[in-house]
């Protein structure tokens, strides 16, 4: 982790970027079958005045796009003449996988979020992690990386973090994210690491694999937006705070729910991601309707992950539950009933709703398209 100084300094890796400069670099952390390189975009932009450093990375799964477009708009936003600090955005860690539109590494299936820190004589993968941890992560104050669910699903928007680490509860607190999933991370993933080396390192969770959702998109521009107003990095930036913030506690129970048959899926939750026990969450019926198959919810939860193929198989995911208390459940409520599902830019995976509700989503999109998209 790099320490605050009083005058601005070059961003070292294994080349130098001055303060005042920004740089595209493409950055080989391997090689393909043909021994051509394999070149992940970086952009580095040195702020001609002293402050930290800021590391913003997306695609570490390949199918994962929503942060590819969040980070191309930082890179192009902000100007290193009035910026304090760093950053260091990774556009497209996954390469390969990008390149395939597959979550992992192609062939192998081999989980890059699973390898860190890396080592010099690993699996492609681990290789790879060290690359990038070593070169920009380790050099970095703090960090943000952006992830959807993967394909075939959704997930709402939300943070996910070790909240009992004082560093990333600060950070999540800067983001401006509503609701936060608090936990360590599985060993091996880039947060867990980077946290527990004293980079603080929070994943942002937003929307659906392959494909831009623009007002997911804007919030987690946001997103970085507040994390460099609150830590004086860019000046005229101002934090736009949430009207509340929750933390659902790594201690609650969690549970992906799963077809036990296979056929068609008809989402029955709704209008708002909240569930209560034994409540109908979805029913699975052939495509005759001779055999209907209610899936209940076992407890009270927010519906994290949900499904968006409405085709399923025995063994697949429906939906991702997070059990809630009372105190939970209207906070969730809140954010999602002055939202609405607008925010994710998409109705396909939608439960139940209601016609004034609908309505209104409808009305304030045709307003968004009046006013130009804003």
């Amino acid at each position: 982790m790099s320490s605050h100084r009083d005058e601005p300094r070059p961003f070292r890796y294994d080349a130098e970027v001055d303060p005042g400069e920004k740089r595209h670099v493409d950055y080989e952390i391997g090689e393909t079958y043909l021994g051509k390189p394999v070149e992940i975009p970086v952009t580095i932009v040195n702020g001609e005045h002293p402050g930290p450093r800021l590391f913003l990375s997306a695609a570490i799964h390949g199918d994962e796009v929503n942060g590819v477009k969040v980070l191309q708009e930082v890179a192009d936003r902000y100007d290193p003449a009035k910026l304090h600090g760093t950053l260091v955005i990774a556009h497209v860690l996954n390469v390969p996988g990008y390149t395939a539109q597959q979550r992992y590494l192609p062939i192998y299936d081999q989980d890059i979020n699973r390898k860190f820190p890396g080592t010099e004589g690993g699996s492609t993968a681990s290789r790879m992690a060290k690359v990038v941890y070593d070169r920009f992560v380790s050099r970095c104050d703090f960090g943000l990386d952006f992830h959807t669910s993967t394909r075939n699903r959704m997930t709402v928007l939300h943070a996910r973090a070790d909240m009992d680490d004082e560093g990333v509860r600060r950070l999540v607190d800067q983001t401006g994210v509503q609701l936060t999933i608090s936990g360590a991370g599985a060993p091996g993933m880039m947060r867990r690491v980077a946290t527990e080396d004293g980079t603080p390192l929070v994943t942002v969770e937003m929307g659906e694999a392959n494909r831009f959702q623009p007002l997911l998109i804007d919030l987690g521009r946001q997103a970085v937006e507040n994390v460099l107003a609150a830590n004086e990095m860019y000046p005229g930036t101002e934090v736009r705070r949430p009207e509340f913030t929750k933390v659902l506690d790594t201690d609650a129970e969690k549970r992906w729910i799963r077809a036990d048959h296979g056929g068609l899926v008809e989402m029955k939750w709704g209008p708002l991601p909240v569930v209560d026990e034994g409540e109908t969450i979805c029913v699975v019926s052939d495509h005759f309707k001779r055999e209907q198959h209610v899936v209940s919810a076992p407890f009270d939860g927010f519906l994290v992950g949900i499904l968006a193929n409405p085709r399923v198989l025995p063994g697949h995911p429906l939906v991702h539950l997070v059990s809630i208390t009372d105190e939970d459940r209207e906070a969730i409520r809140a954010a999602y009933d002055r939202v609405g599902f607008l925010r994710h830019g998409t109705f396909h995976w939608m439960g139940r709703t209601d016609p004034e509700r609908l309505q209104r989503l409808l009305a304030e999109d045709d307003r968004r398209r009046a006013d130009g998209g804003t």
